[in-house]
């Protein structure tokens, strides 16, 4: 008998055309794929049982991913970060930069792609009674789900504000669907209530095949950043509707306080496990270790991560934003703006536009922040070719290797966060890279600006921020004494903006400050350099995007597919 798994219909995540995850390597239960299997095969087997949950696992990373929309570019090109890649068809990231971002054009991949994976979740845990596991395995495993139903909702928050809770509900397609939105605040509760569940049930670390599963550690940072954005200016009593039900579902209706403490002790929670520390490296060279904990696989700094095969040489950043003498591609990848290079300090601490700093217009990439060249390829840096010592990097006009200004980069830069220098895209070299979804870095920055807020810069805001500093090789890495509330607000939020850089942190956080009116409302930069022969260079800065910002922006529409199936979902202010 030929049977064929078909998925039931669900509202609210577009299911129509879904799978049934399976295997972490092959979605056996596709439905447009004639087979055997049936959801008691599944879950009557424990090898499959564990697939399935593996396979939730595998989109973790979809938000983070900077290949994200139309494998192009992700959301550093939506934001003051980078400058997409040329397209010539409407992509998310240029909405975002055009202002032009409306529900029938954008990507509805965070609805999507969450309920699915929520809906597997539920599938998950209403099929683990009978499934052939041990208790301990059923209670840990439990755990997982549970852990990674919080995170897709969470991701689901920061995108829309408050959405249908769906609970442990599995819906046929004869059910009466709740399209209604909770509030912002019932999602939030909702989020931290299954992280609590899940630590109480989860290991502090795992060993051999079962690294990189959820552990206790993950729940609670995973709280720290929940509450952290619920007690930002954006959600903290500055929701941009006007009135209910849309201003409770956009955030709290009131300001209080006390939210900064909540997000300050929920990041402390984590500090105080005592299991993770900085991946610092100043002797090798200043700075290093900042660039030696995206080349490991397991470190003391990642909290939750998106495992990769190393098998499979894996090279994705490299062949996404590598030059394409290079071996990069030559229609994918993000260019930063010379707004976020001019983020970067001096090596010694100050801002490039202060007059004691040192900074030189005209040897501008001479002794800065060593975050800078880890983080930005530039004119000058040295960059392994196949088969090839490492040669100079030349991105100046009318470079002949096609890489220069106006050629390989509309900016004059190229991404190098995260990439491994020993690595030639397309080559028989692999790295051993996993995607930082939560790392400790983050946990030391949302701690101080928590407790900043909430009791200004005291010693423990000092130390977290200085710490940051010193692992980033600036020299001196000390703070000036008696900074005001407002001063160090200005110090974390320039410390997320270059610690952070290229790992999604960047657009939601000028969004939950509510500041991207600011930062994503003007003409973005880069720097077109003239050879003048004999390593004498010209450097311009020159306009190369005018960004535009509608208020609407600082949450996504829902698309409007999903918000067409019910007049009970409602759509977010201005769209």
């Amino acid at each position: 008998m030929i049977k064929k798994i078909t998925f039931l219909h669900l509202a609210l995540a577009t299911l129509l055309s879904g799978v049934f995850f399976s295997s972490c390597t092959k979605q056996f239960l596709d439905q447009t794929t004639t087979t055997d299997l049936n959801e008691q095969s599944v879950f009557s087997d424990s090898a499959r049982t564990i697939d399935f949950l593996t396979q939730i696992y595998t989109n973790i990373d979809f938000s983070f991913n900077p290949a994200r929309f139309d494998g192009r570019a992700g959301l550093d090109a939506c934001s003051d970060e980078a400058e997409g890649p040329s397209a010539s068809v409407v992509t998310a990231y240029n909405e975002f930069a055009t202002g032009s971002v409306n529900s029938y054009s954008i990507s509805a991949d965070a609805w999507s792609i969450s309920y699915q994976n929520i809906r597997a979740v539920n599938q998950y845990i209403s099929h683990l009674p009978s499934v052939p596991f041990n208790n301990a395995l059923k209670q840990r495993t439990r755990a997982e789900a549970i852990f990674l139903r919080a995170w897709y909702y969470s991701i689901l928050l920061k995108h829309y504000g408050g959405v249908p809770i769906v609970g442990d509900s599995i819906y046929d397609i004869t059910d009466k669907i709740n399209t209604t939105r909770d509030t912002y605040e019932n999602c939030v509760n909702y989020i931290l209530a299954q992280c609590d569940d899940a630590a109480s049930d989860l290991p502090d670390s795992y060993t051999g095949a079962e690294f990189g599963r959820v552990t206790r550690g993950a729940c609670l940072a995973l709280k720290s950043r929940v509450l952290l954005y619920a007690a930002s200016p954006l959600f903290n009593g500055g929701s941009i509707a006007q009135a209910d039900p849309l201003k409770s579902i956009s955030g709290y209706p009131n300001y209080d306080l006390n939210r900064w403490k909540n997000a300050a002790d929920a990041a402390k929670a984590v500090i105080d496990m005592n299991l993770y520390q900085l991946n610092e490296d100043n002797d090798t060279k200043p700075g290093y270790g900042f660039y030696e904990v995206f080349q490991k696989r397991s470190n003391v700094e990642y909290i939750f991560q998106k495992m990769k095969d190393p098998g499979n040489s894996f090279q994705d950043l490299e062949l996404l934003w590598r030059p394409s003498s290079r071996g990069g591609s030559t229609i994918t990848g993000s260019f930063p703006y010379q707004n976020m290079v001019d983020a970067f300090q001096m090596k010694n601490g100050k801002d490039i536009t202060d007059p004691t700093s040192g900074y030189d217009p005209a040897n501008p990439y001479a002794n800065r922040d060593p975050r800078m060249d880890y983080t930005v390829s530039r004119n000058g840096v040295l960059m392994y070719k196949v088969n090839s010592a490492p040669t100079v990097l030349h991105t100046y006009l009318d470079e002949s290797n096609g890489d220069g200004f106006g050629q390989g980069t509309p900016t004059g830069y190229y991404v190098n966060k995260m990439c491994d220098e020993n690595v030639v895209p397309n080559w028989f070299n692999g790295t051993q890279r996993c995607y930082p979804m939560i790392r400790f870095a983050e946990l030391l920055l949302n701690y101080a600006e928590a407790l900043n807020e909430f009791s200004g810069p005291n010693s423990d805001v000092y130390a977290a921020v200085e710490l940051i500093r010193k692992r980033a090789g600036l020299v001196p890495f000390n703070l000036p004494s008696g900074l005001t509330t407002e001063e160090m607000r200005s110090v974390i939020q320039h410390e997320r903006q270059v610690e952070l850089a290229f790992e999604e942190h960047r657009f939601w956080d000028v969004r939950r400050w509510k500041i991207a009116a600011q930062t994503d409302n003007m003409m973005m930069k880069g720097m077109r350099i003239t050879n003048l022969g004999s390593n004498n260079y010209t450097y311009e800065v020159v306009n190369v995007r005018q960004h535009s910002f509608r208020e609407p922006m600082y949450l996504w529409p829902i698309p409007q597919v999903e918000a067409a199936k019910s007049t009970d979902l409602l759509q977010n202010q201005g769209y």
